[in-house]
C-alpha cells in the first residue's frame, strides 16, 4: 500500500510517504505558516518518488483549529479527484508513537490555559486509551494508574511536569507517526470517503474574550 500523510496539528509541519513498510518524510518549524509550507513539502516528496498513491492519512486532532482544518482539507483535495479512502488519526496518539515511549501521557498546549491530554498505553502493535483525549486545565490532569508514564508534548513545556517524573516536552506528532498508525488501519478498510473526513475538536471555543484575558 502506498499512502500520503499530513500532520499541521501542532507549530511543526509535516508530510509523509508510504510505500510499502518505508516511509519518506520532511518536516518544519511552521509557527503560523501551515498553509504557506504544506503543499509545497508534500509536492517536493511526490516529484523526488513520482508514486500513485491509494489513500490519505492526517492528523486529525486534537490540536490547532487551523492546522486541523488545514490538513483535514488537504487531504480531502488530493483524495477527492482520485475517489481515494481518507483516514484521521488522533494526533495523541501520533504524539505517543512518537515518543518510543510504551507508557504515555499525551499533552499538547491548547491555549487558555487548557491542555489537550490523554493517557495511552502500548499493546503490541496498537495503542490503547487508558485515561480518554479530554480539554481540561493543566492543575486537572488525573495521574493513570502504575509506573513508567513518560509525559510527551508541549503542554509540559507550557506548564511544567504536571507531576509526572519524566518529561519529553519537545516530542511531538509528525507524519511519519500518522503513517506508521494508518498503514495496518489502512490495510483493513477503515478509510472513509473524503467527504465524509473531519478533525476532532475537543473545545469548541477558539479564543478568550477581552473580559476572560483580564480576569486570568
Amino acid at each position: 500500500m502506498r499512502f500520503a500523510a499530513i500532520e499541521t496539528s501542532t507549530q511543526w509541519c509535516s508530510v509523509a510517504l508510504w510505500s510499502d513498510g518505508e516511509v519518506a518524510s520532511l518536516e518544519r518549524f511552521a509557527g503560523q505558516r501551515h498553509s504557506e509550507l504544506v503543499l509545497p513539502m508534500l509536492e517536493s516528496l511526490f516529484k523526488d518518488r513520482k508514486i500513485e498513491i491509494d489513500a490519505v492519512a492526517f492528523g486529525a486532532g486534537p490540536g490547532s483549529f487551523t492546522g486541523l482544518r488545514i490538513a483535514c482539507a488537504l487531504a480531502q483535495g488530493l483524495a477527492l479527484p482520485r475517489a481515494l479512502p481518507v483516514l484521521g488519526v488522533s494526533t495523541l496518539e501520533a504524539l505517543a508513537e512518537e515518543s518510543g515511549a510504551r507508557r504515555v501521557a499525551a499533552c499538547i498546549d491548547a491555549r487558555m490555559r487548557e491542555v489537550y491530554y490523554a493517557a495511552l498505553e502500548r499493546q503490541g502493535a496498537h495503542w490503547r486509551e487508558t485515561i480518554p483525549a479530554q480539554c481540561l486545565p493543566p492543575d486537572a490532569v488525573p495521574r493513570p494508574v502504575g509506573d513508567g508514564w513518560v509525559g510527551c508534548g508541549s503542554g509540559f513545556d507550557a506548564y511544567g511536569d504536571l507531576g509526572f517524573a519524566r518529561i519529553l516536552a519537545q516530542v511531538h506528532p509528525t507524519a511519519a507517526a500518522v503513517a506508521a498508525l494508518a498503514a495496518p488501519r489502512l490495510a483493513a478498510g477503515e478509510g472513509v470517503d473524503a467527504a465524509l473526513a473531519a478533525p476532532v475538536y475537543l473545545r469548541d471555543k477558539v479564543a478568550l474574550t477581552k473580559e476572560e484575558q483580564a480576569a486570568r
